[in-house]
């Protein structure tokens, strides 16, 4: 940490919105034209939106600058504990594994990389890594609070095993964060289909998540989010429309992961499906379009994801970016004002 900052917490949030701002901007040109010389770019699923054709070959894996930018922003700005550490691994091992599946879609030159269960593979074993960690490591309790309503204990089936001082297994617990992990994770990944929509709304997201981290008095966690956010506004300047490059699965999947880690960390786990309310409706969006159309043949939506559905009834890329960014900032908004009044309460 800057030893002469360490006294203004507030200071080092913001300045790790700039420095993530300022880093991913400074490297994303260098980025995106060693990609163009190496001609890595975007493959466009042929069953798309017919205006996303003229993006095929766009520079991809746009995620690899964010996540350098997050990782030197959170060591430099931020003070390396625990904390730090188990949250930037699980972060980055996603951004590797959504790496190796943009590497695949450039190498076989079609939209789709790794199998999906390879990808789901990957994401439990972090995840799961993850929480174990935070239960054991970090003193996570294994326990589930809906606002003004009731406090679940996630912890009651818990196997303990006798390694070292012994490490607790909380079985629910462990199945339910996957779910929200792993969910959040994909979900992100599916809200990654027009320029500036996953990292306009990631950035809404991670703006309020630094500020529920840093009430909770969690500084680092509140750092390494503000971070994630000045990445996700450093991006955009290359990534509205029309885009010059795309984050990738390495920059979606790495930001999803983030998101569900620092709900565990602040304990948030049911306040952040509010928050991220816009990631879980694209996700539900798919869900409801595939169980409908096997059992009906017939479609919910115009198209899946949910972004899609409404550039088919008419609306500009650019109209349902900024219509999706405001919805976001709303659920966002309303999440954190249900924490800020829950804690409040708790308090008094």
């Amino acid at each position: 940490m800057l030893s002469v900052f360490s006294h203004y917490p507030t200071f080092l949030v913001f300045l790790a919105i700039v420095a993530a701002i300022v880093l991913t901007m400074a490297f994303m040109p260098v980025w995106i034209k060693f990609l163009k010389s190496s001609h890595i770019g975007q493959q466009v699923r042929a069953d798309g939106p017919e205006s996303h054709l003229v993006k095929q070959g766009t520079p991809t894996m746009g995620g690899v600058v964010m996540l350098v930018a997050v990782v030197v922003v959170a060591l430099f700005v931020g003070k390396p504990v625990p904390e730090t550490f188990v949250l930037l691994g699980a972060t980055v091992l996603t951004g590797l594994l959504g790496f190796v599946d943009d590497a695949s879609k450039v190498v076989k030159e079609r939209s789709l990389g790794l199998t999906p269960k390879a990808k789901i593979v990957g994401q439990v074993a972090i995840a799961s890594a993850f929480i174990l960690v935070a239960v054991n490591l970090l003193g996570v309790e294994p326990t589930v609070e809906i606002p003004f309503v009731v406090a679940l204990d996630f912890g009651i089936l818990t196997t303990v095993v006798p390694v070292g001082d012994g490490i607790s297994i909380p079985w629910l617990y462990l199945l339910f964060m996957n779910i929200l992990l792993v969910g959040m994770c994909n979900a992100v990944n599916l809200t990654d289909g027009l320029d500036g929509l996953a990292a306009g709304t990631v950035m809404i997201v991670m703006i309020v998540m630094a500020a529920i981290a840093y009430r909770s008095d969690l500084l680092e966690p509140a750092i390494i989010a503000a971070a994630l956010a000045g990445a996700c506004i450093g991006f955009l300047w290359f990534n509205s429309f029309p885009a010059d490059i795309f984050m990738g699965d390495t920059g979606s999947l790495a930001l999803g992961m983030s998101l569900g880690c620092l709900a565990v960390l602040t304990k948030t786990e049911f306040v952040s499906l509010i928050i991220g309310g816009l990631f879980v409706a694209e996700a539900l969006s798919v869900m409801i379009q595939v169980v409908y159309y096997k059992k009906t043949r017939k479609r919910v939506f115009l198209m899946a994801p949910l972004h899609h559905h409404f550039e088919k009834k008419g609306w500009s890329e650019t109209k349902v970016v900024v219509r999706f960014w405001i919805v976001s900032g709303v659920l966002a908004a309303t999440g954190f004002s249900l924490y800020f009044a829950e804690t409040l309460m708790a308090v008094s």
